[in-house]
């Protein structure tokens, strides 16, 4: 006869835990055991330790029905060739795809989750209570601060930059005041490219872009740009995705939004300067744009790198936070659950950074980008002019672009010493790459392994051609055909949800909680000529609603997270086994070394970059 000590243990959150016996049964190849009697489930106490047999769960257990668990080695089809969890897949899945279906938020969109609302949501996926009660007191507290802040600003004239000080106050970061102190200096401005809320915009340039349209005089200008082209150190940032979008209108008062292109050089210290900023595309039939240059007056040069900054800001919040990393995180999730069943080693892999995912999108979408949300109230691609936007940048949701090896290869960043994002953000997709490299080299022993794996195949092909809308026309796989390829397809995945996402997160408190460094709308058109006074730049920036309204939102959203789990840092145990555990600890042990890198660094640097910094990036998107 053979004794099973068994120990059921629940989760140690608000509301987790039973009053109620559970009645379990040992299923086996030869046979099962029913226990003789019912077990008392122990509150936030974790498996121990020695030679076990263990059974993952972690989700609610509701009602009265038989949850079936397979034991937590990870198992491809081809591991189980005498289909002994066959029939446990196919019903997991069934039962998956009825709650976890396809949705569109807004046509011509990569897909969603279904459901409008977060009760539409299943409640495996929605937060704990922990996570809930800090996200909605947060949001209490920003939405008190700016009453507050209306208050005591509604019955002022602003007519100085400096009254923006009016605002600033509340839970910012020593960056932010290095911003606001510094916002006007060119350095900074260049430096924001490499290093700041969005570092996907800048590229290294090949030729003089064609919108770039010298007027007569400008020959000088024409020669200097040559000069740092033949000599690799002109960079480009171009916003042209924004021509032509309707701006919002808010409060009756019509909004503007412009199109730059502002060219920089890199200096031999690593500084980032602009040299040159054109606002609008040259068209057909009318005089070329004005080229605003760093001699310009002041307030001319500035009032043109403010437009620049704050048509940063809408290409960041769209389509570097919320397109690339929120949304197709979101398309990672729901694929993952409705074509890998929970006994899968990319399952298994992958699922700890899905957490919380699918709520802080159907907020974002009921909050900050519904109609009559944040955008609709205070930003200028609000009102539609947002949803266009999307649509547009979907065309570039290319699968090379969410590969740091690849993209930074493209924009010709590898090597630019200055590029703090740049290095870190490749040496964590390397360490991440080794990470799954190690785990699914346990289960695919070959290249026909991977072919063979009808699971990872159609998880691959949903991910490609059904959530991203035809993604193969992108350049996504739509099957996966040896091992180097589905390494570097789940590493593309965890990479997104991870790194990818806090490098466009974290920032946002640092760089944007100073309004006039990022406005979130523009309030008079572009200028057409050289003649901006003070006036006319305190006119065009936010009015103090609008940049309350930022500044509390950015806090809310940017501020360092309570409830947060670093990357590689859950403490759900997925896998049985010593050889995954192996492999998580030197996972842990790479990405220890990593930070520890980074802080090294750091110390040496003015201005120190953190947000690849690994106890600093999230273990999914679920902020």
């Amino acid at each position: 006869m053979v004794l099973y000590r068994i120990r059921v243990s629940t989760g140690a959150s608000f509301h987790a835990g039973s009053k109620n016996q559970v009645q379990l049964w040992l299923v086996g190849q030869h046979g099962e055991a029913a226990l003789g009697k019912r077990l008392w489930p122990t509150r936030g106490k974790g498996p121990g330790a020695g030679d076990e047999v263990r059974f993952p769960c972690y989700r609610w257990v509701e009602g009265d029905g038989v949850l079936s668990l397979p034991e937590g080695t990870g198992r491809t089809v081809g591991e189980d060739p005498q289909g002994l969890f066959q029939k446990h897949r196919e019903k997991e899945l069934e039962e998956r795809r009825k709650l976890y279906r396809w949705g569109n938020w807004k046509d011509g969109l990569i897909l969603s989750v279904a459901g409008t609302k977060l009760s539409d949501l299943p409640v495996d996926e929605r937060f704990l209570e922990d996570k809930r009660v800090d996200f909605e007191v947060s949001l209490a507290k920003g939405l008190a601060d700016l009453a507050i802040k209306d208050s005591l600003n509604v019955l002022t004239c602003w007519k100085d930059l400096d009254d923006f000080n009016r605002i600033f106050w509340c839970g910012q970061s020593k960056l932010a005041e290095r911003v606001r102190d510094s916002w006007k200096e060119d350095a900074l401005f260049g430096y924001q490219f490499l290093n700041g809320a969005n570092p996907m915009v800048l590229r290294r340039s090949v030729r003089l872009p064609a919108r770039l349209v010298f007027p007569p005089g400008m020959e000088e200008l024409q020669a200097q740009l040559e000069k740092e082209l033949k000599g690799g150190t002109l960079f480009e940032a171009d916003f042209s995705l924004l021509d032509g979008i309707k701006a919002n209108v808010i409060l009756c008062s019509q909004q503007y939004l412009a199109a730059p292109l502002v060219m920089l050089k890199l200096q031999p210290d690593g500084k980032l300067l602009p040299m040159v900023i054109q606002l609008q595309l040259p068209s057909t039939g009318s005089p070329p744009p004005p080229l605003f240059l760093p001699t310009d007056p002041p307030m001319v040069w500035l009032l043109a790198k403010c437009w620049v900054r704050s048509s940063d800001f809408q290409l960041h919040e769209l389509q570097s936070h919320l397109l690339r990393g929120h949304l197709m995180a979101e398309v990672i999730a729901v694929a993952t659950m409705r074509c890998l069943p929970s006994i899968h080693p990319i399952f298994k892999l992958i699922i700890p950074h899905l957490r919380y995912t699918l709520e802080i999108n159907v907020r974002a979408r009921t909050g900050l980008v519904s109609d009559m949300g944040v955008f609709d109230q205070v930003v200028s691609t609000g009102g539609g002019g947002h949803v266009e936007l999307l649509k547009r940048a979907g065309g570039f949701l290319t699968y090379s672009s969410f590969c740091p090896p690849d993209d930074l290869a493209d924009r010709g960043l590898l090597g630019v010493q200055s590029s703090f994002y740049a290095q870190d953000a490749l040496r964590l997709w390397e360490i991440i790459f080794r990470y799954v490299e190690r785990i699914l080299s346990l289960h695919y022993k070959t290249d026909v392994a991977v072919k063979d794996d009808p699971e990872l195949q159609t998880w691959c092909r949903e991910i490609t051609e059904i959530g991203l809308q035809g993604g193969q026309d992108r350049g996504f796989p739509v099957s996966l055909q040896s091992q180097n390829q589905v390494c570097h397809f789940v590493t593309m995945c965890i990479f997104t949800c991870t790194g990818q996402h806090s490098s466009v997160h974290l920032g946002q408190l640092d760089w944007y909680a100073w309004v006039p460094n990022a406005p979130c709308t523009m309030r008079l058109p572009p200028p057409t000529t050289k003649d901006a006074t003070l006036e006319t730049v305190m006119a065009t920036l936010p009015n103090f609603h609008q940049a309350s309204l930022q500044m509390s939102i950015t806090w809310q959203l940017g501020r360092r997270q309570p409830v947060m789990v670093a990357v590689g840092q859950h403490e759900e145990e997925y896998f049985s086994g010593p050889e995954p555990k192996a492999v998580l600890k030197k996972f842990r042990e790479e990405l220890a070394a990593l930070d520890k890198e980074i802080e090294n660094r750091n110390a040496k640097l003015d201005m120190p970059y953190e947000y690849l910094r690994p106890s600093l990036v999230e273990n999914s998107v679920a902020i």
